[in-house]
């Protein structure tokens, strides 16, 4: 349900990381690894399901609008996810 904007007391930016600041230029990223990435947490961080769920709720617009500056590679098996880079 929308809120009036005076229920809040402050607002902030909605910037969003370039591939460039977000990406080493020598690896490739999962989208799970880059939802963690765009929060500010490690790669490799443990998440409950739920914290995950709403994390790729940003990482795979995210991916998409940056579609230009990625490639991807394929995932190693049938259940893993693809891998994210930035393209040279």
């Amino acid at each position: 349900m929308p809120r009036p904007k005076s229920d809040f007391d402050t607002f902030h930016p909605c910037d969003f990381y370039e591939p460039d600041e977000l990406l080493d230029d020598d690896q490739m990223y999962t989208v799970y690894e880059i939802a963690r990435l765009l929060q500010g947490l490690d790669p490799d961080a443990a998440l409950d399901q739920e914290t995950e769920d709403i994390l790729l709720d940003w990482a795979i617009p995210w991916v998409m609008r940056n579609s230009d500056d990625l490639v991807i590679a394929e995932p190693a098996g049938d259940d893993e996810p693809g891998y994210y880079g930035l393209k040279e």
